[in-house]
């Protein structure tokens, strides 16, 4: 009984001194979010605009934690295989759900690659990837999400944008209740963040609104310019799957450029060699034939030597630019291939 009784008593004391640190916290983001009033009608946000938002919020300690796990929080952590996330992401229900959307849409999709070179089976497969074509799209809420991230700090410049962005949106018209998505910002079909949704949205179907949201032709529009902002280059592939010979010379090509954009993403990549000098030093495609040979690609064996290897071009960056992750950026491209075969 006296060890119960102890225990309880911690107990008690531990929770009582939980109280006042999570008031101490609260108090702490409601002096960031009046902080920035300031900064935000400077932006162009209406008062009326912020205050009614900034009212209606508290602080989630759960996205801060959320955040805390993010890989980049432990930059050293070893990479593991590819072939696993593969299975995962380029699995047999994502592809027959990408082939159906691909028929469905086929009209809309032809026309916009006609309008901005960005292939359709590429747009289909980054709204299957982000949402597994619009099947989940998150339910946090945003404003409070991105303001209690931002207040926290570890990435507190981004977060504030995104956050005052969202605001921007309710000053365009978009209703606060649609503000609905990702623990870190993202929202809609696409998973546009904010600022994103502002500059690059697109209205897919002449109807005056870019609705993310629920509306396959905005989605695939504003995914295609999203990609056409990027840099995507027509008539090149993302990449191609290659088989690399037992003799081939790897120090050589190893890159000696430091991205300045999530480094450990890029110094998987060989230096830019074109597909003509690929050629020469043995590689050989799986499944299909080579590109212009004054194209350019990098090589990426993302689960090692004498497995699939994958020589990438510039769109490939694209792709990157949407998620730096070697193994979103792989998965797009294969899943868009098995879309469009």
């Amino acid at each position: 009984m006296r060890r119960r009784s102890g225990a309880l008593g911690l107990g008690m004391v531990l929770i009582a001194a939980a109280v006042p640190a999570c008031a101490q916290e609260e108090d702490g983001f409601q002096a960031f979010l009046r902080g920035l009033r300031p900064r935000a009608l400077a932006e162009g946000i209406r008062p009326t605009t912020y205050d009614s938002v900034a009212a209606s919020l508290t602080f989630n300690p759960r996205v801060v934690a959320l955040d805390r796990q993010q890989p980049e929080s432990a930059p050293n952590a070893p990479i593991p295989n590819f072939a696993p996330y593969r299975v995962q992401h380029v699995d047999a229900a994502r592809i027959t759900r990408g082939r159906a959307a691909y028929l469905r849409e086929r009209p809309r999709l032809a026309r916009i690659e006609a309008e901005t070179g960005v292939p359709e089976e590429i747009m289909v497969a980054i709204w299957g990837h982000e949402t597994n074509y619009g099947s989940y799209t998150g339910d946090f809420d945003l404003p409070r999400s991105l303001a209690s991230l931002a207040y926290e700090g570890r990435r507190r410049d981004l977060f504030t944008g995104e956050y005052l962005a969202t605001l921007k949106m309710i000053d365009r018209g978009v209703p606060r209740d649609r503000l609905k998505g990702s623990w870190a910002g993202a929202f809609g079909y696409p998973q546009f963040l904010p600022s994103v949704y502002l500059r690059l949205a697109r209205d897919g179907d002449g109807d005056g609104r870019a609705d993310i949201w629920s509306n396959p032709a905005d989605t695939l529009a504003s995914i295609a310019n999203y990609f056409v902002d990027a840099g995507w280059r027509p008539g090149q592939p993302w990449g191609f799957a290659v088989s690399v010979p037992a003799s081939f010379d790897r120090g050589t090509l190893r890159t000696r450029t430091l991205s300045p954009r999530c480094p450990r993403v890029h110094e998987r990549h060989s230096r830019w060699r074109t597909m003509a000098e690929w050629r020469a030093a043995g590689i050989v495609p799986q499944g299909r034939g080579w590109p212009a040979d004054t194209v350019l690609a990098s090589l990426i064996e993302p689960d090692g030597p004498g497995r699939t290897a994958y020589l990438l071009t510039g769109n490939y960056r694209v792709i990157l630019d949407y998620n730096c992750s070697n193994f979103y950026a792989l998965s797009v491209g294969l899943l868009a291939d098995e879309i469009a075969r």
